[in-house]
């Protein structure tokens, strides 16, 4: 019988336990959490752009243990001491799987923390659902310039707060996007109502106001902070596991401990690390393959990146190594007047790096074109250039068929199934088929698909399906 206890109640550690169920795991299942209560699985983000209470049920059979404090790990013997409550409890295992999520590195900004290191009233680090509480007031200014900054601010602006975006780069997401769609992106999220003041720094926060180096200083209610991440390693490095900018792991996801695997973003493998919930959510599916005698191994796939704003469409795929390489070739297309930008890295005709903008109808078949690693078809550069689409008796397969959530491989045909059993909302689907718990990246699409199927246009649908 083997005891799987996994340190970590997040949503990558319960992906993990429900495919380990799926697959046929029937030993003893447990999840050490630190924090109290039940697991958020609609992340902060999602909150804002659609209020929900995504609290899933766990798998069956799961023993969750939350407010628990896990002290060390005891390799040796092939247990973990915790602290639950004010007493030491000992959580024996055979197979010790750390889904341990990471930490934010906070700015050094005076004005930020209490005295006892708590944030202050009106500053927010986002995480979950529960931290959309603490957004207030009338101002709000988002501090940096990477995805999540960018995709709060732009939806604090719809939902009629008075934004600010403030990062050191000229513009944000410059080092991903480049100079000349970085401008447009800034230029978009001014028109949908975010103030963005590149090249600043934030030196100090009072209340209700941010001051910058420039001798601005900006209103704001609230302060929401997007500081970059850190794997939470302290466990590993004193249990002496190989680490490095994370647990290193080999291709079955095993640290060098063979008892021992990890999963999330703390986990580096063949020196890349985890980047992304989607990679995190990938390497849950795979372990738990693993553990189950399914087989398989696990292979990075670059990570992929769109923003979830409704003033532009972009999309990144891939690091800044992929558009470099005596063997890669690079296609670009610049359409200034309308605001439409591809610049697309190909070795062998396969899509192995891409920058898209203003471009919604190529974002989906070209990462599926990536992810599936093929040729890159000549109707893909005639949807880059505007020519005329094939007809639709070409499609490559019918839109029942296509996939809503790539975090859960969730089909539209598995959501109309679960919609017609009678899962009617957004969250009554999450729970049914996993849907949206993944990245969150699928959420409008599937309002969208409620929406279409509401009543009045259900028996149309039934009958069509």
């Amino acid at each position: 019988m083997n005891r799987v206890l996994v340190l970590g109640n997040g949503p990558t550690a319960h992906h993990f336990a429900d495919r380990l169920r799926q697959h046929g795991h029937e030993g003893p299942l447990t999840l050490l959490g630190t924090e109290p209560g039940a697991t958020h699985h609609q992340a902060f983000l999602d909150a804002l752009l659609a209020p929900a209470d995504l609290q899933l049920p766990p798998p069956p059979g799961l023993d969750v243990r939350t407010d628990t404090r896990v002290v060390a790990i005891d390799r040796a013997q092939r247990r973990v001491r915790a602290l639950v409550g004010e007493a030491e409890t000992v959580f024996p295992y055979d197979t010790l799987v750390l889904a341990l999520e990471a930490r934010p590195l906070l700015p050094r900004l005076p004005g930020i923390a209490a005295p006892d290191g708590r944030l202050g009233p009106g500053v927010v680090v986002p995480r979950t659902a529960a931290d959309r509480e603490r957004i207030s007031g009338e101002s709000a200014v988002v501090l940096g310039g990477g995805p999540q900054a960018v995709e709060i601010a732009s939806a604090l602006a719809a939902r009629g707060t008075r934004t600010t975006l403030v990062c050191e780069r000229p513009h944000p997401l410059e080092e991903r996007l480049g100079e000349t769609c970085a401008a447009w992106l800034a230029e978009r999220l001014e028109r949908a109502g975010v103030t963005v003041l590149g090249g600043r720094t934030a030196v100090r926060r009072t209340p209700g106001r941010l001051h910058l180096d420039d001798g601005t200083v900006l209103p704001a209610d609230t302060l929401v902070l997007c500081p970059s991440v850190v794997p939470d390693l302290e466990l590993a490095v004193a249990a002496r596991l190989l680490t490095d900018s994370g647990i290193v792991v080999d291709a079955q996801l095993r640290s060098s401990d063979p008892h021992v695997h990890a999963i999330g973003p703390g986990v580096e493998h063949e020196g890349r690390a985890t980047e992304g919930p989607a990679a995190a959510l990938e390497q849950a599916d795979t372990l738990a393959r693993i553990l189950t005698g399914r087989g398989g191994t696990y292979r990075a796939a670059p990570p992929v990146l769109r923003l979830r704003i409704r003033a532009a469409d972009v999309c990144h795929i891939g690091t800044p190594a992929d558009f470099d390489g005596p063997d890669t070739r690079l296609v670009t297309l610049t359409d200034p007047k309308e605001r439409r930008y591809a610049r697309l890295a190909l070795r062998g005709e396969r899509v192995v790096g891409a920058v898209l903008f203003g471009l919604p109808g190529a974002i989906a078949p070209i990462v599926r074109s990536h992810r599936l690693s093929q040729q890159l078809p000549y109707d893909l550069v005639g949807l880059l250039l505007g020519w005329p689409p094939r007809s639709a008796s070409d499609a490559a397969e019918p839109e029942a068929r296509s996939l809503v959530c790539l975090c859960n491989s969730v089909t539209e045909t598995a959501l109309r199934q679960a919609w017609q059993a009678g899962a009617r909302t957004v969250p009554a689907l999450a729970t049914a088929t996993r849907v949206t718990t993944g990245c969150g990246g699928c959420g409008e699409r599937v309002r969208e698909l409620c929406a279409a199927w509401a009543p009045g246009r259900h028996t149309e649908l039934k009958d069509a399906a």
